[in-house]
């Protein structure tokens, strides 16, 4: 009677559980299915308001210019409105920037910008070169555009985009290198917080991409030393650029969580979505970061969808420009998952990127801002600068800043 008694109790224990389990997936489930019919309703819903403009605005002309260490992007439109911006470097894409990108937008109408983007990957066979270099092509020619529909309608790109809702932003120093002791790392970044008043540091761990760290054990006396020396106030990141597999990633994300580190940033190579997926779940007191090289609209629903990142980072010219990375974080919005795009640069380089910050509802903790770089940038207004920690967000048309014609005068025109 008694083993007859025990087999039942255990049949109902087992039944009790199966029957919770129909009602978690369904929960689960129905979750999911909302999130999916709120990202596909976002997806099909407009960013620009072309009731700003009452004509059309046609693009005649698309120009690279250079002067010094600066690539610009010149946008001119047949009435002559004109729009800037500063590319991220890589001259190497110059071919394909004139040949596949700026080529199909000469002549269409600069208020379809959000079609001609969809467009430009359609385009031909265009949508064969998809990845970080084609979208990072386009992203120059959008952030340019952008510009020049703002200046039009005499906006901010941030109200282009949906409103500004701050006009200063909180920065922390971020770190290229790791090729620094720890002591020296620690001493080089105090100096640089004590000049800009920045509220944070992000730490290069690990080796890069599954690489050995330069200096053993590096990682294992930086984080401890960061914590000593900048005490519990401060606000500390770090950046594996792709270090680890699932298992290390998760042994130095235990780490990190012992001395408070916030965000731990692309621990797994970026493609390895399934081992950066267990090291989110795994680790619960610090936020999982990530996405600068991802490009891929199908990969960013995925990775909202399943909740692999507790921080977006997209880079605003990888993705493709504003208008992409906007829709990147309404999709994140819609998961309460916050977005920190990605730009390790300084001064006018990082204009986009302010307008962007500043307009997004979902931006999480401090944005990066380049710890080593410093500033002599007389060539364009207002100046960007960081002072107390924070950026001031430009509030004039467009980017908000604008460039001295006579610097634009001398620069070498290196395109169509």
């Amino acid at each position: 009677m008694k083993n007859n008694r025990r087999d039942f109790l255990k049949l109902g224990v087992a039944a009790s559980a199966a029957a919770l389990l129909p009602v978690d997936l369904q929960a689960q489930k129905s979750a999911n299915a909302d999130l999916n019919e709120k990202i596909a309703r976002l997806a099909a819903a407009p960013i620009l308001d072309k009731t700003l403009f009452k004509t059309p605005i046609k693009i005649e002309r698309i120009e690279l210019l250079k002067n010094g260490k600066f690539v610009f992007v010149r946008t001119v439109s047949s009435d002559g409105a004109t729009g800037f911006s500063v590319t991220n470097g890589r001259e190497y894409l110059h071919p394909l920037f004139r040949e596949i990108v700026a080529s199909f937008f000469l002549g269409k109408d600069a208020r379809d910008l959000e079609t001609l983007v969809d467009g430009v990957y359609r385009h031909a066979s265009n949508y064969k070169l998809a990845g970080l270099a084609f979208w990072n092509s386009v992203g120059w020619l959008e952030v340019s555009l952008m510009d020049m529909l703002g200046r039009i309608a005499n906006r901010s790109i941030a109200e282009l985009l949906g409103g500004p809702r701050r006009t200063e932003i909180a920065v922390y120093l971020s770190s290229l290198t790791r090729e620094t002791t720890p002591e020296q790392e620690v001493e080089q970044l105090g100096k640089r917080l004590q000049e800009t008043g920045a509220r944070g540091i992000k730490l290069k761990v690990g080796g890069r991409i599954g690489r050995p760290e330069p200096i053993a054990g590096r990682t294992e006396k930086l984080i401890p030393l960061a914590r000593k020396t900048f005490g519990d106030k401060m606000t500390i990141y770090a950046d594996a650029n792709g270090s680890y597999d699932a298992k290390r990633g998760i042994e130095v994300g235990r780490i990190l969580e012992d001395y408070g580190v916030a965000i731990y940033e692309e621990p797994c190579p970026f493609e390895e979505y399934e081992d950066t997926l267990a090291v989110s779940q795994a680790l619960k007191k610090i936020k999982v970061a990530g996405g600068e090289q991802d490009s891929s609209s199908a990969r960013w629903r995925w990775i909202v969808k399943n909740r692999m990142l507790d921080v977006v980072q997209p880079d605003i010219y990888y993705n493709g420009g504003l208008l992409r990375t906007t829709m990147v974080a309404r999709m994140a919005a819609a998961a309460k998952i916050g977005i920190a795009p990605h730009n390790p640069k300084v001064g006018i380089e990082e204009a986009h990127l302010l307008q962007f910050v500043a307009s997004v509802p979902n931006l999480e903790g401090l944005q990066e801002y380049n710890g080593r770089a410093k500033l002599d940038e007389s060539f364009y207004a207002p100046q960007l600068k960081i002072k107390n920690g924070l950026l001031e967000v430009p509030n004039g048309a467009g980017l908000g800043v604008t460039i001295d014609p006579d610097f634009i005068k001398k620069a070498a025109i290196i395109s169509i």
